[in-house]
């Protein structure tokens, strides 16, 4: 294990490194880093909340204090891709801690914000940029941006980008970058897409892994209860009212969902505020500082939120109601037990969400700890996922504990998907034909 002393960093990079509070390196940033400080291609995964940020941003940073140099109008150097707003200015904010006394500029391009502004700004040109897909296209389209610079690439949460449909994105905007180029992909979660886009952009990658794709950390305490829809709303007020104090994430699956179920906190009392694709991009903002400020205690959001906060002082997940997506249920307790914390992950189950809880735990590998009520006999023929070790009840929700990102450019809106017919039961139109499956939607 090397520590940051002994990587030849440029003094100032070293400097801003002990300014932060960086001084060990995380089992992520000491296996990628290295090889990318060399000029590598680096495919990473680990999991959400373990420095994947620091792994990619440091080796851009030291390559652009060792060749300084003002950057052309309409250009940038490196270029940062990321699935949501919320994940964008994250890792816009991680960069400039290690950029604060540097000659560096940083910018950042997302929707809903004003894009004459963003023109405006890149018409000076930038050093890192760091960019929603949908944005940067509808930038690359008024030939305010000039990739052919970029030098660096990096794909964070490529996986979300991928349940999102950002692939297409990424094709018309892959052809205007700067080669040769080092291109670096991380992810927490592997889908097999993961390794035909490896391919397609990554030249002889290191692979480095530090978990298993899609396993949860190990300090999260998770536990499940199983109740009716219509029983959520008091079991959430209980497992809130035991411990007030605390940072909770509460996750919805919808927009009108999410905004319903803060506006009945609110009601009661209870000290929330909501992020969903239905806010504004400053809404979003002031709801995240707040929360992060300790000045609000609550947060509901829907899937938006889960890779887009980096706040360690997150104390407990909800899921109030289950993803559609097995892997964002990784992401969403991924918002708790940041940065060497534990944490608790607390989920709701109602009869509709026992196929999706089947899916989460086929992913995880884990059969959860039942905090409540009667988990549901396995179907014939069906293989039941190893059960998790006893469980060290934290307080809040009894037994285990008790009891994920404003829109990203290109992301739709979170209509709930529907469930696909089984075989022999397909739905039929009026004609008695059988009816085309509809494309998935990915929940916002």
């Amino acid at each position: 294990m090397f520590d940051f002393d002994t990587l030849g960093l440029t003094p100032s990079l070293h400097d801003a490194l002990k300014g932060a509070g960086f001084s060990e390196p995380t089992p992520i940033q000491a296996q990628a880093i290295p090889p990318a400080l060399e000029g590598r291609d680096v495919l990473g995964l680990a999991q959400t909340g373990t420095g994947k940020t620091l792994a990619f941003s440091l080796p851009i940073v030291n390559r652009l204090l060792e060749n300084p140099g003002k950057p052309l109008p309409k250009t940038a150097k490196a270029l940062i891709l990321a699935p949501t707003r919320e994940l964008a200015n994250q890792i816009v904010d991680n960069i400039r801690q290690l950029t604060e006394n540097a000659r560096i500029r940083v910018t950042v391009v997302v929707g809903g914000q004003s894009i004459n502004r963003q023109i405006n700004t890149l018409s000076r040109g930038t050093d890192i940029l760091v960019a929603t897909p949908g944005r940067l296209i509808d930038l690359m389209d008024r030939k305010a941006v000039d990739l052919s610079t970029v030098k660096n690439l990096v794909l964070d949460e490529a996986d979300q980008m991928l349940d999102m449909g950002f692939i297409h994105a990424l094709r018309r905007i892959a052809p205007h970058l700067g080669t040769p180029r080092q291109t670096m992909l991380f992810s927490a979660t592997m889908p097999k897409q993961m390794e035909e886009l490896s391919r397609a952009y990554l030249n002889d990658p290191i692979r480095v892994q530090v978990s298993p794709p899609g396993k949860t950390a190990d300090k999260i305490e998770q536990s499940i209860h199983f109740l009716s829809k219509n029983d959520k709303p008091a079991k959430l007020r209980e497992i809130l009212s035991a411990d007030p104090d605390a940072l909770t994430l509460v996750f919805a699956r919808t927009k009108h969902g999410a905004e319903r179920l803060m506006k009945g906190l609110v009601k009661d009392g209870f000290n929330a505020a909501s992020i969903h694709g239905n806010k504004s991009q400053g809404q979003r903002d002031r709801a995240i500082a707040n929360f992060k400020s300790g000045e609000i205690s609550i947060l509901v959001a829907t899937d938006v939120a889960a890779r887009g906060i980096d706040i360690p002082g997150v104390a407990y997940v909800v899921n109030y109601d289950l993803p559609e997506v097995p892997d964002n249920y990784v992401h969403r307790i991924g918002r708790t037990a940041r940065a060497g914390r534990e944490g608790t992950a607390i989920a709701f189950c109602d009869s509709e969400e026992l196929d999706l809880l089947r899916q989460i735990e086929k992913t995880i590998g884990i059969e959860i700890e039942t905090a409540s009520g009667t988990r549901p006999a396995m179907r014939p023929g069906q293989q039941a996922p190893a059960k998790k070790g006893g469980g060290r009840g934290r307080g809040r929700g009894g037994r285990g504990g008790g009891g994920g990102q404003g829109q990203g450019q290109g992301q739709r809106q979170d209509k709930p998907k529907a469930q696909s017919a089984s075989q022999g039961d397909k739905p039929k139109s009026a004609n008695g034909k059988p009816r085309r499956p509809r494309r998935r939607r990915a929940a916002a």
